[in-house]
Parts: structure tokens; sequence; C-alpha cells
């Protein structure tokens, strides 16, 4: 057959840094080559889950060399629309190919991990900014001509393997390549590392691939346990005591489990007294209800409080990174992830760049007013951070840590402890008044605090965005008597703007546009 009476099989491969998309891609021409078939692959370097895809682009010829009359032409990129076999390592990598037309109802099979690694842009959103996940999967399902969803990241863990060796398995059971699984195989065979364990990750995404399923549902992933080692009895104490809520004081079901986890943060971060306090500005929040007020609303309220006052009174510090950067589960779990054999040496490096506003953090008021004072005279100085490269495996880095950690007993005498308990004070009492008006408004209220997140010029942000919506519509809208769902549209209008715009321009006309009403 002629060159010009076929065309090539299109493969594109998107991956994330460290799953094997190039090695995937390596397998795959080593068995076109091994078939005897034209092939050609290029590659696009990204920066994956950050700002964009890492890809890899591969064209088979369906025809064997000694079959053709002329050398095929083959494209160094692939065209929209033009994709037979669409793979992704993740989740979210299937929804950059579908938004970028590369999967197509007529053409494509696509073979998609149904597991979450959060992207860096989700996770700096001031609010919760995943994708949803489950609207993703059902529009690869009905966009595909052929979609192969399971949860490839599993079955690798379960075979010893990596992803890329599953994914090829179930690329074979697709019956997309003009070629039979044997060549690929031999490919991984031929590739020289790992070959047990690769060729039972291919062997188990073959079998699987094209298993009957149901709807594809997404593998987020797991959330923390709440670390309740070495103060569970604490916990228990407090819980049990009065200033937790007496007889459970209305803290039943998804409120009972929110405050718990809360204070099991809150414990982790400080001490027994820091647990107190989180418990008793709960229950003033939650004595503040009015009798009859609808269940429903007031356990909506009480998870929004449980929640938004652990993160808030467990912010993010340098004491803190040094405590979490050095627990020997962390070590464990890293070893486990990297595949590392108990006796095999393991060397963990972390990165640090701290600046004049971390260091001032712990530092006493007295001294770190007049240290911000002098930076914020000096703009340029302000974003001026210190480098640093610690191996928290090595004796030094590890101390050096611990001893940072081991202050944890002084920042209640630190500057941003101080300033922060201030802060919350004040959105503690808006959300009390609220309270007693409607539960619906406080939790409203207690959601603005979604906002203060993370660190850096993230915190920043949120926190600017923060006192704005408290002083300029939260605090009006408590005064003027305006009607509770006026309000309550307020306050929501007001938090939705500050998520969605990271410059803080739509809030600012939000703002003028009500206060001009």
């Amino acid at each position: 057959m002629s060159a010009a009476r076929s065309r090539p099989v299109t493969v594109l491969v998107a991956a994330l840094g460290g799953e094997g998309g190039g090695v995937l891609t390596n397998w795959l021409v080593a068995a076109a080559g091994r078939a005897g078939l034209p092939v050609q692959s290029t590659s696009i370097p990204g920066v994956a889950q950050r700002t964009g895809a890492t890809t890899y682009y591969v064209e088979i010829f369906p025809e064997p060399w000694e079959r053709l009359e002329r050398e095929p032409i083959f494209s160094l990129t692939p065209g929209p629309g033009d994709v037979d076999l669409m793979i992704a390592s993740e989740a979210l990598e299937a929804g950059r190919a579908m938004e970028n037309g590369f999967v197509s109802p007529e053409r494509t099979t696509l073979i998609a991990s149904t597991h979450r690694i959060y992207a860096v842009a989700e996770k700096a959103q001031l609010s919760d900014g995943r994708y949803d996940a489950h609207t993703l999967l059902a529009t690869a399902e009905s966009l595909a001509r052929q979609p192969l969803l399971r949860d490839y990241r599993t079955l690798a863990e379960e075979t010893g393997s990596v992803v890329n060796a599953v994914l090829l398995g179930a690329v074979a059971a697709s019956g997309r390549l003009p070629f039979d699984a044997s060549h690929l195989e031999a490919a991984i065979r031929e590739g020289g590392v790992a070959i047990e364990a690769n060729l039972a990750g291919f062997a188990r995404g073959r079998a699987v691939a094209l298993e009957a399923a149901g709807p594809a549902t997404p593998s987020e992933p797991a959330l923390p346990a709440p670390e309740t080692q070495g103060h569970r009895n604490v916990l228990e104490a407090l819980l049990s005591n009065e200033a937790g809520g007496g007889q459970n004081g209305g803290w039943d079901g998804d409120a009972g489990e929110m405050r718990r986890a809360g204070l099991a943060k809150v414990l982790d971060f400080q001490d027994r007294e820091h647990g107190r306090l989180y418990l008793e500005r709960l229950a003033a929040v939650r004595g503040a209800l009015p009798e009859g007020a609808d269940p429903a609303a007031v356990t909506a309220l009480l998870v929004s409080l449980a929640r938004g006052l652990a993160n808030w009174m467990a912010y993010d510090d340098i004491i803190r990174v040094a405590e979490l950067k050095t627990r020997l589960d962390r070590f464990d779990r890293i070893r486990g992830e990297a595949r590392a054999g108990s006796d095999e040496p393991l060397r963990v490096t972390d990165y640090f760049r701290p600046g004049a506003e971390e260091v001032a953090a712990v530092l006493p008021p007295l001294l770190a007013r007049p240290l911000l004072a002098w930076v914020r005279r000096r703009p340029a100085r302000a974003d001026r951070r210190i480098g640093l490269k610690i191996r928290t495996t090595s004796a030094p880095g590890y101390l050096l840590l611990r001893a940072l950690a081991r202050l944890r007993g002084l920042r209640r005498r630190g500057h941003r402890f101080q300033v922060e308990d201030a802060a919350i004070r004040r959105w503690l009492d808006q959300v009390t008044r609220a309270a007693a008006l409607d539960a619906d408004l406080a939790r409203e209220v207690a959601e603005c605090a979604t906002l203060i997140r993370g660190y850096g010029e993230t915190h920043d942000r949120g926190r600017e965005r923060f006192e704005r919506i408290l002083e300029r519509v939260v605090t009006p809208g408590l005064a003027d008597g305006a009607g509770l769902a006026e309000a309550r549209h307020a306050i929501a209008a007001a938090r939705g703007a500050a998520e969605a715009d990271p410059e803080g321009e739509a809030l600012g006309h939000l703002i003028e546009a009500r206060a001009a009403e």
C-alpha cells in the first residue's frame, strides 16, 4: 500500500514530571521500530501542574518500510481533532487535552488516570480552588470516542510499578496501535530498568482497561488525618469539659466531627490552653444562636466556623514548618513514595526562603515592629529573601530545624501570634453578632475566614481582602438594619469577588458600587 493511501496513527501523551511520560514514549517508539513501522516522536517541555502540560507526540505509520513507495511525512505537533490516542497520566491533564481540542468523539480513544494531583493554580486560590473532577470525568466519558478512565496510579502501586507502565498496558488493550502487545512487552524488556515490575504493571493495566465499569469517579488525594499522637487524652478531656459545650452542646454529626478535627489541629499547633480557647470561642458563637433556629442552617454554620477558626488559630509560620519537616512519619512517607528499602540511604533536602516578615513573626512585638517598619520604609528590601538548602536527613540539618520547632513554647509572645489573635477576636465578634440575627448570615461572615490562608504573598493578599470585606461590607450590613437576605447576598458577593480576582479590582469595584447606592 502506498503512503498516500494511509495516514499515521497519532498518539499524544500528557504527563507530570517524574511519572515517566518520556519513558512511555520511548517504549512506543521502540515497539513501532520492532514492528518495522516508520515512527517519529517529538516533545514539548512544560511544567505540568504549574502552568502547562509536558507533552510527547508520536506518529506511527501503519505500513512497514518495505511496502512503502516513498518515505512518509510526519508532523511535529498535534492538531485539534487529529489525535487517535490521547494518554493522560492524571485527570486534570485529560481536562487540558479536552480544552485544547485533542479529544474528539469521532476519533479519539482517551486513556486517563482518574486520580488527582492538585495544580498550583488550585492551591493558590483564596478559597477552595479545586476543579470539579466529577464534571471533568463526565465530560471525558461523553467527549471521547472510547474513554478508558481508571485509577491507573493505584493499579501501579498495587503492582509495585509506576503509572506509565500501567498506562502502556491500557494502550495495548485499546487496540488502536498498528502492532500487537508483544512488541510493547519487548520494548519494556529492552529498556532494562525494573523489567519485572513494569511488566506486571503493563499486564495489570491491559487486564483492567477493558473491564466493565460504571461511571468514572475521581480519586482525590487523601486528606491528612488530624494529628492526635501525644495529646489524645487532652483532646478527650477538653471535649468532655463544659467549656466544650457540656452534653455535646449541639455539636453532633458533621459539626461534632469538624470540631474534633479542628481541636486536634489546634492542639497539635500549640498546647492545651490554645485548645481550650478554641472550644470556648466555638461555644460562645453557638450560644448566641436564637432558639428555634433552623437545624440545617445551624449545622452549616458550626461546620464552617469550626473549620475556619481551627485553620486560623493554627496558622503557618516557620516554627510550624520546621516541626512538620522533622516528623519521623514524614520520612517514612517519603521513603515509601520513593520505594526505597529500609536498608537504602535516604537524603531529603528542604528549601526555605525566609524574609523579614517571617523572622519578625516569631520575635517579640518590641523587636518585630521596628524591623517591619524599617523594611516597609525600604520597599526594595521587602522582597529580599534568603535562599536556604537544608538537608533534613543529616544530623546538623535535622537538629537545626528541631531547635527552631522548639520555639513553639515562645510563640505566644511573638508578634504574629498577637496580631492574629486580635484579628480572630474581631472576626468572631462579627460572627457572634450575626448569629444572634440569623444562622445563615453568620455562616456567610464565618466563611470570610477562608480568604486567609497560606503564607507570604498569598496570606497577605487574602488578609487584605478579608479586612476590606469586614470593614466595608460586614460591619455596615450588621449595623444599618438591612434585611437579612440583602446582607447575606452582599457578603457572599464580596467574598466571591475576592476569590475570583487575584488583583482585588473586582472587590474594589463592588464595594465602590455599594457605597454609591
